[in-house]
């Protein structure tokens, strides 16, 4: 159940998601706010998600969903991602390629589009041998 703090945090993030001002948020918005709100939904949880509240929800639904049952997967700790990455860090340099970061996340786990990661790319260091250093990648994925 949420405290008081926490329903009026929700309620200020909801409202500017609320494009119309009428009290609701279209189903499309569902997974940013969440994020927005710190929660890590995966693309097949806000699509299950969206299933069953149509294509407006109200806040209290909102706050339902919040509040479900189990929450949301945790994004994982540093050490974490930073085991997964040194995979693709033979040399123990504390850098990949870009092109191996582009492979991981259009290929592997829950898959962005390649539009997704030109925008990610946007935001990410590359030096001029084409590598990226992934431990601040790994920060800026955790930053709030």
């Amino acid at each position: 159940m949420s405290t008081p703090e926490q329903l009026h945090e929700y309620k200020e993030a909801f409202s500017l998601f609320d494009k119309k001002g009428n009290g609701t948020i279209s189903s499309e918005a569902l997974g940013d706010l969440l994020r927005a709100l710190g929660q890590n939904p995966t693309q097949a949880e806000v699509i299950q998600l969206t299933k069953g509240a149509g294509s407006e929800i109200k806040f209290e639904g909102f706050v339902k969903i919040l509040n479900r049952p189990g929450g949301f997967s945790p994004i994982g700790t540093y050490e974490d991602l930073a085991e997964g990455f040194q995979i693709f860090d033979k040399d123990r340099t504390g850098y990949m390629t870009a092109s191996e970061l582009r492979y991981v996340l259009t290929s592997l786990g829950e898959k962005l589009k390649d539009e997704e990661v030109d925008q990610l790319f946007k935001s990410i260091q590359v030096d001029n041998k084409g590598n990226i250093k992934y431990e601040d990648f790994i920060r800026q994925l955790l930053s709030p």
